[in-house]
């Protein structure tokens, strides 16, 4: 069976036309099939995208790019299996995973071989291992937390809160940064609510948050999840505000939620409804080439990719080392590299920082409350 697997969840997609040219080889490893699929076929075609303009545009270096992609299947041992495969084609870099639970497992496999790694997982823990080819292409939860509590705190007056997690990597992750925060900003946890991977039924989950006394209630669950526990909110009337990080008010979980989604609030790395230009004109290729409307795995998985043919270019080389060892301590601007879209940095372990926002969900759409600094 696992012979099977690898079989069949390796997809090759070569971006170049002419065979004889050299290329330059990425592999796309993301959840194209289980329970992270949305995130993962945003991310990947984020990655698409770019790819396809880069090398329309000659390239990296004159070489073009070719990417294979691999599906993780959403499972940690499976997401390791396509990371060494990808690995044994000879990649120069890797993009993904998204899913913090595989990020974990599947990136010690790259660290082993020397090939950087860009990820859009958010678990705290994957930049705290000392590993120094992970490289994020979205804030931490440590990071994005912190910008949310303190809109909460003092912006909307919150005291008391309920915490509705997902009891995975991801989930912890998150759990563990705002049970930090709450004690900065003296939040009372009324209610302390861990869900499962994939779970269906949160009727029990919702009762417990609105029966709790809490001001709102932060919700940190995956895209699927955070639909399904939004519709049922509606359904119980909670009457509470919820607000969570980028994966309760992303554009997958208002499709899926619909109305219910209406009213939701959190802090997002990166929004499709930034009114920033570079933002603006990505979405406007990426809805007539794909037809639909990106997420922020989209967005991150785009500026990956222009993050490698910057860097590389940086370099003058296509080396792997090269590129690992340029990340630690960078700052690209949107003025020297277009494709990231906004300025952005990357501390010595491969954690991220620049500007993102506080929105809220109206209208089925995504709406810019505030514009929170770097930190």
């Amino acid at each position: 069976m696992f012979k099977t697997l690898l079989g069949t969840a390796a997809v090759a997609l070569a971006l170049t036309t002419t065979a004889a040219l050299a290329e330059i080889k990425v592999g796309s490893i993301v959840e194209l099939s289980g329970a992270g699929a949305a995130a993962g076929t945003n991310f990947r075609d984020g990655v698409h995208m770019a790819f396809e303009e880069i090398n329309a545009a000659g390239g990296i270096l004159g070489e073009q790019v070719a990417i294979t992609e691999y599906d993780s299947q959403t499972d940690p041992q499976v997401s390791r299996a396509m990371v060494q495969k990808a690995i044994d084609d000879g990649v120069y870099v890797i993009t993904g995973t998204v899913f913090s639970s595989s990020t974990i497992v599947n990136m010690l496999v790259a660290q082993q071989a020397g090939i950087p790694q860009f990820t859009g997982s958010e678990a705290p823990k994957i930049t705290q291992m000392n590993n120094p080819y992970i490289f994020r292409t979205a804030f931490g939860s440590q990071k994005g937390i912190p910008k949310m509590s303190k809109y909460m705190s003092e912006e909307m007056g919150i005291k008391k809160v309920a915490v509705v997690w997902a009891n995975t990597e991801f989930g912890k992750g998150g759990h563990e940064a705002f049970i930090a925060e709450a004690g900065n900003y003296g939040f009372e946890i009324v209610a302390d609510i861990p869900t499962e991977q994939a779970q269906t039924d949160f009727s029990a989950d919702v009762l417990k948050a609105k029966n709790s006394g809490a001001d709102a209630v932060f919700v940190y669950l995956t895209e699927e999840e955070s639909a399904r526990f939004l519709r049922e909110a509606q359904k119980q009337s909670i009457g509470l505000p919820m607000i969570g990080e980028t994966t309760l008010i992303g554009a997958k979980v208002i499709e899926l939620a619909g109305d219910a989604a209406n009213g939701a609030m959190g802090h997002v790395g990166l929004t499709a409804a930034a009114d920033i230009p570079a933002i603006q004109e990505m979405v406007d290729r990426f809805t007539e080439k794909f037809k639909y409307t990106p997420d922020h795995n989209a967005i991150k998985g785009y500026t990956a990719a222009y993050v490698i043919k910057c860097v590389t270019e940086k370099n003058g080389k296509v080396d792997s080392q090269a590129l690992a060892d340029a990340m630690h301590g960078l700052t690209l601007t949107a003025a020297e590299c277009p494709g990231v879209l906004m300025d952005v940095s990357w501390d010595e372990t491969g954690e991220m920082s620049r500007e993102s926002f506080f929105v809220e969900v109206q209208d089925g759409k995504q709406t810019i409350k505030a514009v929170l600094p770097p930190n």
